[in-house]
């Protein structure tokens, strides 16, 4: 087996890697949290000599039973798979979320998903995961039933940030009030997007600051405001600064995130950019002014660059997916 394979439901079953021993989450953000319960995994797959798999899901649950209600994920599917693939995981399976699964006992979802198909030798799972119809199924659950099962399972206690566990809707909220540093630290790494520089209205030229413009989903709830980032571009990374938010001073207009990259002058178009938010520098702005307004960029590129002169090339770990 080479590369970060990904299984899906309709993988047959002559191409799934049996004997593996498996994370199983929704891993959105893939956090600290979330690499205690990969970590485990991984030491009992070394200990088998198996392969080390991530059990997942998508669309998130939560999209699922609740399809009305805004959904700030950290992570879409891609850059989950990538950021698992960056752990050192042998592969994924994604196991596809829908009215059929929601529908699945625990009970059913361990003999025919994991035993049958799978055919698990371990599981790693952290403290607070459930699974199944009504959410049946719970650590408790799978340690009281690993013996019959001839399995292993090993469940990861909480990693702690401060007074509080680590978890995805806690990043959430640091990423909404701006708190960058927090979020980095309960991830583990600075969180980013990826995203297809789009043409906007080209005000950065004549600024002295072209920039290269993405589309965030819209249900992003990343606070408005100027940020120093790193930028992954073709394997390589550049530093830069960049404003999300609805531009107060032209049109405050929809979201866009418009990034500019130190000594760079190639055309972004069309191109896939990865940004990493390293540092919140300031809100979002309405000036009086365009010099009032080039003065305040000159200053957030100067707070930018000492920023990420100090954190000393930060970027999340990711792998190829096929």
């Amino acid at each position: 087996m080479t590369g970060f394979v990904v299984i899906r439901d309709d993988t047959p079953a002559s191409a799934i890697p049996k004997g593996a021993v498996v994370a199983m989450g929704n891993f959105d953000g893939v956090h600290r949290g979330h690499r205690a319960v990969i970590g485990a995994c991984l030491d009992m797959a070394r200990i088998r000599k198996a392969p080390a798999f991530a059990v997942t899901f998508e669309p998130h649950p939560r999209k699922f039973f609740a399809p009305d209600a805004p959904q700030f994920r950290l992570t879409d599917e891609p850059a989950k798979l990538r950021l698992l693939a960056g752990t050192g995981l042998d592969g994924a399976v994604v196991l596809r979320f829908d009215a059929k699964r929601a529908a699945t006992t625990a009970h059913d979802f361990i003999q025919q998903e994991l035993i049958e198909r799978l055919g698990v030798q371990g599981i790693a799972i952290g403290y607070d995961f459930h699974f199944g119809k009504g959410r049946g199924g719970s650590p408790a659950m799978l340690v009281g039933e690993a013996p019959a099962l001839g399995i292993e399972v090993d469940v990861q206690p909480h990693v702690d940030f401060g007074d509080h566990p680590v978890s995805s809707s806690a990043i959430r909220k640091a990423l909404a009030e701006g708190h960058i540093a927090a979020a980095t630290e309960m991830l583990g790494a600075p969180w980013f997007i990826t995203g297809e520089v789009i043409h906007g209205e080209k005000r950065g030229r004549d600024l002295g600051y072209p920039t290269a413009n993405i589309r965030l989903d819209p249900q992003c709830e990343l606070k408005h405001g100027i940020y120093a980032v790193r930028i992954g571009r073709g394997g390589k990374h550049y530093d830069g600064v960049a404003n999300f938010g609805r531009r107060p001073t032209f049109d405050n207009g929809a979201p866009l995130l418009e990034t500019f990259l130190f000594d760079f002058k190639d055309s972004l178009y069309g191109e896939q950019l990865d940004i990493a938010f390293i540092a919140f520098i300031r809100e979002e702005e309405k000036f009086e002014s365009i010099e009032a307004l080039i003065r305040h960029m000159d200053d957030d590129s100067a707070r930018a660059k000492a920023a990420l002169a100090a954190d000393h090339g930060a970027f999340p770990k990711l792998g190829e997916v096929a």
